[in-house]
């Protein structure tokens, strides 16, 4: 995945969000308000260095790039969601507008929708919108490309290389698996939350645990954890935020351990910088 790839009802600012991706941190952040949007550049190459970012609990969105150690870099303030993918950064802010940045961390913000978008998703050259009237649009290419419409009466986007999956609001999990003309098949049910990541399918189950399947279908589930608030997949990384606050990500196969993040988290999104 290469997002945050599941939107948690109403974000309560309780403390930081945690994401990963891979790229560069160079420079001060724009602010999305005073940013001139400029035309995307579709046929790049989404290729950047290890980036996490983390939304504080006060909204604000901090990104580093390189190694773990890195200093943060402030992206912008008000900010309710966070999206990594490549080298794009996307948020989503206190106005219900959507926002990506493409290139170095210095580099303007472009709007993208604006208003009452509850969730921004991102995947290689793909943006994906949430509205709050249930709709589900997808854009493909430069950041100034047109929106498509996925579907209707879903409360959740997942987007993953050529995959969409969208979660609808009775807990049905539909996954498009080989490409956007594809049928919708249903992947899981009493699911509240869909993640998408290369061949990696991920859900969270209305009672808190979390399950991964990899490879075509069908694939056997892999139970990851119980009390998971939410999942975030990107590469052969696995991250989870638990009910009490903590961000793990693990790396490698499925049945790998994990390891402990960061503390006191309200939100996990993974890249891995070429997604």
């Amino acid at each position: 995945m290469a997002t945050r790839s599941a939107t948690r009802p109403g974000p309560v600012f309780l403390g930081a969000v945690f994401a990963c991706a891979a790229g560069l941190l160079a420079g001060s952040a724009a602010s999305p308000a005073s940013a001139q949007a400029r035309p995307g550049e579709p046929g790049r190459a989404a290729v950047a260095p290890p980036r996490i970012g983390v939304l504080k609990a006060g909204g604000d969105a901090l990104v580093k790039e390189g190694g773990v150690s890195a200093s943060w870099v402030l992206q912008q303030g008000g900010v309710v969601q966070i999206a990594l993918s490549g080298d794009r950064i996307g948020v989503v802010t206190g106005d219900g507008k959507a926002w990506v940045k493409e290139g170095g961390l210095s580099a303007s913000w472009v709007l993208q929708h604006d208003a009452g978008i509850k969730q921004l998703v991102l995947s290689g050259d793909r943006i994906g919108v949430l509205t709050a009237d249930g709709k589900a649009w997808v854009k493909e290419g430069g950041l100034s490309a047109n929106w498509v419409l996925k579907y209707g009466s879903v409360k959740q986007l997942a987007l993953a290389g050529k995959r969409i999956g969208v979660l609808r609001s009775d807990g049905v999990a539909l996954v498009k698996y080989d490409g956007p003309s594809a049928t919708w098949a249903t992947a899981n049910t009493n699911v509240k939350q869909l993640v998408l990541a290369g061949d990696r399918i991920g859900v969270v189950r209305s009672g808190g645990a979390a399950l991964v399947q990899e490879g075509g279908r069908p694939a056997p589930w892999v139970t990851q954890s119980y009390n998971v608030l939410e999942l975030a997949l990107a590469g052969k990384r696995v991250g989870m935020l638990t009910v009490t606050g903590e961000a793990w990500v693990k790396e490698g196969d499925l049945s790998a351990g994990f390891r402990s993040e960061d503390t006191g988290v309200i939100d996990i999104a993974l890249s891995s910088g070429t997604d």
